[in-house]
């Protein structure tokens, strides 16, 4: 099999520039008064956003034009790729017309698999690292959905905006600050949407849970917790899950929060993160790496190609966010210590609190909530999640279930993004929301490298995060018929 291309510390941390410039140095940082409001001393400035092009404008509250069919093309056909095609292939008004991997059989495969569940055979592309580029000139393709390892999203994604397609990226969209600035700017120039293939912002805790703080229940919301902690160990290991070992491999190159935006949107989207307020600074810390080291040592023969390798990123690896209006959000990233899995899913304000993965009822939450808790004794977020379920999964929760991976969230995200193109709506989710929350890969690894100092998170919207709109907390509308 043709091996992962290396990847250099210059994209973990988003080019020479950018990690000059996050440090302080170099023509055109901000001054430390531009810091974040109640930064200490320690904090330096990260670049000044980059001046716009002649006529690049903002995306921010630019709908899609609309769209009959929504044709969608799949970069990517490994675990995660092969089930969301299919996933997009029975979304109402969507067509999948074109499916690549660098592997032809995969192609094949997938495109037989669609044809036997009486779907229109997708045109093939695969056997190079470029095939994508030759798919990405069709024109019967609106969408291009990318999953493919973490290395390949930012060239990716930007050669699907050149080309005129709108663009959903698994996480994260790119790894590196040169990158994630890159991406906003030329989907403001192209005036097309790119967007993270953030499911879990759809899950429906996550989104009964926006809905309270949108409406009150949590008071003033003051701090939230969410992360992705999975263990991954024996996937990890796995000669076949994870192809050319590509994901076990980012852990012995950089220390970094390489994954905890599933945690971290459902929290931001809450806290009206770009809609209101921002993540302003960001500090990381990181335990010592054991657990794959310890796993590889019990669990996997001398043989195995791992026993090359030594593991550099840390077992759990925390950032604390700040934001403007003085909220504190905590996200973990761990996928290689014993436990179960948990995306943590915390939030917290001035008249009570709610925590998933912590109770004992089917939802797997638990509240307490002044007027109507008291004795320091928790509730159970059943009549809660009842009370406040989002329209979408009120609407399609029962297709989403039979549809979808991950409980269902995973269709309703399809399902919401082919909606929104064929009506000719606002995405939920735009690049801006998209750069923020994968900003923490590389900042991360920046104030890893500042023993732990705070460092400050870039505004993505160039100032816009001030103005109030709307986003997960969508109001009901239908879907075009087909």
């Amino acid at each position: 099999m043709p091996e992962v291309p290396e990847v250099s510390r210059r994209s973990v941390l988003g080019g020479a520039a950018a990690g000059a410039l996050a440090v302080g140095l170099g023509a055109g940082a901000a001054s430390p008064a531009s810091a974040a409001p109640g930064a200490d001393a320690d904090v330096t400035a990260t670049a000044a956003a980059p001046s716009r092009q002649a006529g690049q404008k903002s995306m921010i509250n630019v709908p899609y034009e609309a769209h009959r069919t929504v044709r969608v093309a799949t970069i990517g056909l490994g675990n995660r790729g092969n089930g969301m095609t299919k996933g997009w292939s029975v979304v109402p008004g969507c067509q999948v017309t074109a499916v690549c991997d660098i592997r032809t059989d995969r192609a094949k495969r997938v495109a037989d698999d669609l044809v036997k569940a009486g779907k229109p055979r997708p045109a093939e592309y695969g056997g190079s690292a470029e095939s994508y580029a030759a798919m990405l000139g069709r024109d019967d393709i609106d969408l291009v959905y990318i999953a493919t390892p973490w290395e390949f999203h930012y060239e990716q994604g930007r050669a699907a905006l050149l080309a005129g397609k709108h663009v959903i990226v698994e996480l994260p969209i790119a790894t590196g600050l040169d990158e994630l600035w890159d991406l906003v700017d030329t989907s403001e120039r192209t005036r097309r949407h790119l967007m993270l293939a953030e499911n879990c912002s759809y899950g429906r805790n996550e989104l009964a849970m926006l809905k309270m703080a949108h409406e009150g229940v949590f008071g003033d919301v003051t701090n939230g917790h969410g992360g992705y902690l999975h263990d991954l160990r024996a996937l990890l290991f796995s000669n076949t899950y994870y192809t050319d070992s590509w994901r076990r491999l980012w852990h012995t190159r950089s220390t970094a929060s390489f994954y905890a935006m599933h945690g971290l949107a459902p929290v931001a989207a809450a806290m009206d993160i770009n809609r209101g307020d921002r993540m302003t600074t960001l500090r990381t810390t990181a335990t010592a790496p054991r657990g794959l080291a310890d796993y590889r040592e019990r669990f996997v023969p001398k043989g195995h190609p791992s026993w090359n390798e030594t593991y550099i990123n840390g077992d759990l690896v925390t950032c604390l966010i700040e934001t403007a209006n003085g909220r504190v959000i905590r996200a973990e990233h761990d996928v290689s210590s014993p436990r179960p899995y948990s995306r943590i899913n915390s939030l917290a304000g001035s008249r009570g609190i709610f925590e998933d993965y912590a109770g004992t009822s089917r939802t797997g939450g638990r509240v307490y909530f002044e007027p109507d808790h008291g004795g320091h004794a928790w509730r159970d977020f059943e009549p809660y999640r009842k009370e406040f379920d989002h329209w979408l999964w009120k609407k399609i929760g029962d297709d989403a279930a039979n549809n979808g991976g991950h409980g269902g969230m995973d269709y309703v995200l399809q399902w919401r993004t082919v909606q929104q193109m064929r009506a000719g709506l606002v995405p939920d989710i735009d690049v801006y929301d998209s750069a923020a929350w994968c900003s923490p890969v590389p900042l991360s690894v920046m104030s890893l490298d500042r023993k732990g100092k705070p460092v400050a998170v870039p505004d993505f919207t160039r100032g816009a995060w001030v103005n109030l709109r709307g986003g997960l907390d969508s109001r009901m509308t239908e879907m075009p018929p087909v």
